[in-house]
């Protein structure tokens, strides 16, 4: 809490919290933590708010800084790093009768002034602007003007996991927002995020000042997604063949880790007869956002992206969120499948991955020009993501336990649905790394990880005949070990450290500190089998069919069903004329509530969850209309 304390507010009448949520947004009650944070920030208290993706973060800033301003407050200031998350929550609010605006670069001279006069004459509810605005002289001048007016109702600080050097997204402009506790003090703030382990939980506490603040911590939990991990083989067509049994006509994502890869991917994926579109720093910026409107505005559009998308994506229906390529740290890896199935409905968070993906990710934690704290940091995050990918028991366990949340296993996930088989790998280990030293030892140069397993294995190739190393002991000693196996081995050995890659020397093997309790028995290494593809396996789910309601509408009767496509088609109508998502108007929980209810009157609406007043009033009779017709 700032150093002023709080004054009073009236919330009473139509400024109390739940009345706003009814009226404006449409819904009966408040879930989870929602109320308290509203009512604590309502109040004039700082809040630090951890609630996972789905789970109605904006509502938490957005209800308070309306309560606000019913009692005099003036203009909330919402910090939000994305223009497109501006536009789409500025579009949403406006539908609900909220007055909101932006400002960014999308503005000319012209319309950012006029944002800012209407902002200083009170007449703006929530203004959303990035930290590099929020900075600038110009406009902490007007927020001081603002303030010394008693017009400045709170700072909502939104992905806050930015302002972490250890956060998965960091970006230093997020940095310089300690100015909003230092030079306005007094004014409520609440920072908001779906991901932060203990260590960038405490970093936003303290980069932000928060020390006073009350955390909110909800649980990470997401039992609608379905989390499956695949040995990579052929990554391409092993994503093919997932989406084709289990997603045919869904939205996903695709995550890659190279611009190159995502544009080859999309091209395969485009190939095989899915909507699939490219999107990385690398494009332009106006393909980047008609390929972002395209996917946030159409059904059934597969993005290939690299992590330059994502954040704050609000599109409810991503069934799937695919990995092709190792993420950092588990925080990226949870943020990123986190936007699968904002909806409530099932959805997948698939992964395929190899010894190139942990090669990959060392080799990027040596070379960095960062200090060896921060090195040792990361290879602690990403160490975790290594585990959860190695597991055999349940990953909904593993992942929740990163984000010190206790758990009992899930029953959907692959582990869980699949059991593995796990083998004793020290002896294969002891045999690779012996194998490693000798080779070092005859040639006095380190070879890469085919080589190492062809010697091993006792394949005769020209390489191991050119330098001799059919005579080294260990040649043909693990010849009972597949390629895959001693993959797997190899795998492990890197993500714990007991060996090394030399991207200076072309990633070579090289031993480590950490070889010798594994060569001298000490350490035992327990590694799973093989993960087959999902072509190899029995579908764990029936394949949706094309043109198969939504999961919102999946208990609709037939009739109920029709009047659901009526109105999910008039409803693609509004939203092209607004040029908004589709999902902005009305979600499809909300559609398929008035098809089940099948309303005649205006009163038939009242209380479905989705429709406030300025909806009904703006849709209502056009809602009518269309289930007349059945």
């Amino acid at each position: 809490m700032s150093s002023l304390a709080p004054q009073p507010i009236d919330i009473s009448g139509s400024s109390a919290p739940s009345d706003i949520l009814h009226e404006v947004f449409g819904y009966a009650q408040f879930r989870g933590a929602q109320q308290d944070i509203v009512d604590h920030v309502v109040g004039g208290g700082d809040a630090l708010v951890l609630m996972p993706t789905g789970g109605g973060k904006s509502l938490c800033y957005q209800i308070p800084a309306i309560a606000r301003q019913r009692a005099g407050r003036g203009v909330a200031i919402v910090v939000s790093p994305l223009i497109a998350l501006m536009h789409d929550q500025v579009g949403a609010l406006h539908e609900a009768g909220v007055s909101a605006a932006f400002l960014n670069s999308t503005l000319d001279w012209e319309e950012t002034q006029d944002v800012e006069r209407r902002m200083l004459r009170g007449e703006i509810t929530l203004l959303y602007a990035a930290p590099e605005r929020v900075n600038t002289p110009r406009f902490l001048s007007q927020l001081d003007s603002l303030k010394e007016r008693g017009k400045l109702s709170l700072f909502a600080i939104d992905e806050a996991h930015c302002v972490s050097q250890w956060g998965h997204d960091f970006r230093p402009e997020y940095r310089a927002l300690t100015v909003l506790h230092e030079r306005y003090a007094g004014v409520p703030r609440i920072a908001l995020t779906a991901t932060a382990d203990a260590l960038t939980r405490a970093d936003i506490v303290e980069r932000l000042q928060l020390e006073d603040a009350r955390q909110f911590v909800s649980s990470f939990d997401r039992p609608n997604i379905r989390y499956t991990i695949v040995e990579k083989k052929d990554a391409t067509t092993q994503l093919l063949r997932f989406i084709e049994r289990e997603h045919e006509g869904d939205a996903g994502v695709v995550y890659c880790q190279s611009r190159k890869r995502v544009e080859d991917v999309a091209v395969s994926l485009r190939d095989a007869g899915i909507n699939a579109l490219p999107y990385h720093a690398g494009l332009d910026a106006s393909v980047r956002q008609q390929h972002q409107d395209r996917f946030l505005r159409e059904e059934g559009i597969v993005m290939v992206a690299t992590i330059a998308f994502g954040m704050g994506i609000d599109k409810p229906d991503v069934r799937f969120v695919g990995h092709l390529d190792m993420p950092k740290n588990i925080e990226g890896y949870y943020q990123e499948t986190g936007r699968a199935g904002r909806d409530g409905g099932p959805a997948d968070a698939w992964m395929a991955y190899g010894l190139q993906d942990v090669v990959n990710q060392r080799r990027m934690i040596d070379e960095s020009p960062a200090g060896e704290e921060f090195k040792q940091v990361m290879r602690g995050k990403l160490d975790a993501l290594l585990s959860l990918a190695e597991a055999s028991d349940c990953r909904r366990v593993r992942l929740l336990g990163y984000f010190g949340e206790k758990s009992t296993p899930c029953g959907n996930c692959d582990n869980c649905l699949n059991p593995p088989q796990v083998w004793d790998g020290t002896d294969a280990a002891r045999k690779l790394l012996s194998t490693i030293y000798r080779v070092q030892q005859l040639s006095g140069i380190s070879f890469g990880a085919g080589h190492i397993m062809d010697i091993l294995r006792g394949k005769p190739t020209e390489k191991v005949k050119q330098f001799g190393h059919e005579r080294i002991s260990t040649y043909g000693i693990g010849a009972e070990f597949s390629e895959v196996a001693l993959r797997g081995v190899l795998r492990q050995l890197i993500a714990t450290g007991a060996l090394a890659v030399d991207a200076e020397a072309f990633n070579t093997l090289k031993l480590t500190e950490g070889s010798r309790s594994v060569l001298r028995g000490e350490t035992q290494v327990t590694l799973r089998e093989s993960v087959s593809s999902p072509a190899e396996r029995k579908p764990r789910r029936e394949k949706t069919a094309k043109g198969a309601p939504p999961p919102a509408a999946a208990k609709l009767d037939d009739m109920g069903r029709k009047r659901f496509d009526a109105l999910k088609a008039w409803r693609a109508e509004v939203a092209k004329e607004h040029n908004l998502p589709a999902y902005v108007i009305f979600h499809d929980a909300t559609l398929a509530a008035i098809a089940e209810r099948a309303p005649a009157t205006l009163e038939d609406l009242q209380g479905i969850s989705g429709i406030g007043t300025k909806k009904l009033e703006a849709y209502g009779s056009e809602v009518l209309r269309v289930c007349e017709a059945f």
